[in-house]
């Protein structure tokens, strides 16, 4: 049930018309190019408008820095002006129809009814996140010595009640998964005992994986350091997997590009992730310094197609039926975040598909003979691709935009949104 859009075929169509005959002209002369490389072209856009990627609830307003935040004009101020938002930029972009909702920021008294208006922009939801990072007005216990992993046994136990609560929440809105990032760790050495903070975090999620439905996964999200800067209870991907294992079959684990030490080989983390049938979910974002949450490959570019590489390997050999949950997770400071996600969506659908590009023949062929060149030269092919046309094509055929960011602005939503909505109150912090 499709009844609520904002702009209509007609007009995204006239936005088109300028374009449509230079778009066919590029498409035909990549199709003649693939094909010297025995490469079918409409093959490649098939499989480029199967891919979907979730947005996240919290990515629609301005993020901040430590020190402030700045909002943009025109930002939602609960999750159903979210949810306009994430329409806008899935028929645009045509490959973002699901929201990952994060409690209690998203939470609403009816969420039959959230479900309802989602489905009249024609989304749907993905993992639901829960929130043991931060006290909430009225909260019994703090979690200012952590959730799942505290030393206090009601700390935790509430937090537990919390992660249970979202499934609650996330069955209604059909979602099947829920992700799970705790802050917990310590800033000083001897702060906690390292091992038990680790048992008391297992024996916590434990009760939560109990919980869960049968159709129903956790993703355990793994972070570096922040807050707790010494230590961090599920710090990187060992201990992600050590705890999947550990719970059981619905359990895996998701990985963010921006949880690892600067430098880490992230694409290597994903085969062994997958070799083990515990690869869960992905966060794209980029990384300068740390978590940085940037616009995805607005940073590097070349290791987000790697990435896919590997995850395309994956797709090719799956085991356990692969399904990874994609999310786009990142925070925009200076940019309409709404145009960030466009441009982020866009950015992942390209490494995608020129992942699919790789000759996996020669690669593979290449590897067995440990011919290094060759092996790197079927990668770097791929990537000089400009796989454009493709992504462009698939949009106008199911709907969208040729060019998404200029037809966002050609529609003036932020403008009418911004004499709609209530201003937002500046403050300082993240969120």
């Amino acid at each position: 049930m499709t009844t609520n859009l904002f702009l209509s075929a007609d007009y995204i169509s006239s936005l088109n018309e300028s374009g449509i005959e230079a778009l066919y002209d590029e498409y035909a002369s990549l199709d003649r190019q693939l094909a010297r490389r025995g490469i079918d072209i409409e093959a490649i856009k098939t499989k480029v408008a199967r891919f979907s990627v979730a947005l996240p609830s919290w990515g629609l307003g301005r993020g901040g820095t430590r020190f402030a935040k700045f909002p943009i004009s025109g930002e939602p101020t609960n999750i159903f002006e979210k949810l306009a938002d994430c329409a806008i930029v899935h028929q645009l972009s045509t490959v973002t129809p699901r929201v990952s909702l994060h409690f209690p920021w998203d939470k609403v008294s009816d969420y039959t009814a959230l479900r309802e208006e989602a489905a009249t922009f024609g989304l749907g939801f993905d993992a639901v996140n829960s929130n043991t990072f931060q006290d909430q007005p009225g909260q019994a216990h703090s979690y200012s010595t952590g959730s799942l992993s505290s030393t206090s046994s009601a700390t935790r136990q509430q937090a537990i009640e919390h992660n249970i609560e979202c499934i609650e929440i996330g069955r209604k809105l059909g979602s099947n998964a829920l992700t799970i990032w705790v802050g917990d760790g310590t800033n000083f050495p001897g702060q906690q005992d390292l091992a038990r903070s680790f048992d008391r975090y297992l024996e916590a999620v434990a009760q939560i994986y109990a919980a869960l439905p049968e159709n129903w996964r956790i993703l355990i999200e793994h972070k570096l350091f922040e807050p707790a800067f010494y230590s961090t209870v599920i710090s990187d991907w060992g201990s992600s997997i050590l705890a999947a294992q550990t719970l059981g079959v619905k359990a895996q684990c998701l990985v963010d590009l921006g949880h690892h030490a600067p430098n880490v080989n992230i694409e290597q983390i994903v085969a062994r992730l997958h070799r083990f049938s515990k690869l869960g979910g992905f966060h794209f974002n980029d990384s300068k310094y740390g978590d940085d949450d940037l616009d995805s490959g607005s940073i590097n570019p070349h290791q987000l197609f790697l990435v896919f590489n590997q995850l395309v390997e994956a797709e090719l050999n799956p085991r356990d039926d692969f399904n990874p949950a994609y999310m786009i997770d990142q925070s925009h400071n200076v940019t309409d975040p709404i145009e960030s996600m466009m441009s982020s969506a866009e950015t992942i659908l390209s490494c995608y598909a020129k992942a699919i590009l790789v000759d996996r023949e020669m690669l593979h062929t290449a590897q067995e003979n440990n011919d290094t060149m060759m092996a790197f030269q079927a990668l770097r092919r791929a990537y000089k691709t400009d796989v454009s046309p493709i992504l462009a094509l698939a949009r106008v055929e199911a709907g969208g935009a040729i060019d998404v960011l200029a037809a966002y602005r050609s529609s003036d939503w932020r403008a009418r949104k911004t004499r709609e909505r209530k201003a937002v109150r500046f403050h300082v912090g993240i969120v």
